[in-house]
């Protein structure tokens, strides 16, 4: 699946499933929560911090599509292309960053 696929795979899930998107405010709330989501996953599971005993169950891999998802929403609702955005941002690193992180004495070893 591709990027432009997703972005129209979900905009057809909320028009028939969804009814409407929320709007871009509930939806940012949204992905603020998704993300915390993922950060207390990777906060028990790499960090120092435990599981609570209900908390064993949860899915990085699931928390990861959730965020994903509510992220193609906003980019759906504000008219932005994620694949040209991606490549234009990934252009923007490598000419920007071309030599930065060979050259950063923190990452060589």
């Amino acid at each position: 699946m591709t990027i432009k696929d997703a972005q129209q795979i979900v905009d057809r899930w909320i028009r028939s499933t969804g009814v409407r998107y929320f709007n871009e405010l509930t939806n940012m709330a949204i992905l603020t929560e998704e993300v915390g989501e993922v950060a207390k996953i990777i906060a028990r599971k790499y960090g120092e911090q435990s599981f609570k005993s209900d908390e064993e169950k949860y899915d990085l891999a699931d928390e990861f599509a959730d965020v994903l998802f509510v992220l193609i929403c906003l980019a759906n609702q504000t008219g932005v292309d994620l694949s040209d955005a991606f490549t234009k941002n990934l252009e923007k690193k490598s000419t920007r960053d071309k030599t930065r992180h060979q050259n950063n004495k923190k990452l060589v070893q």
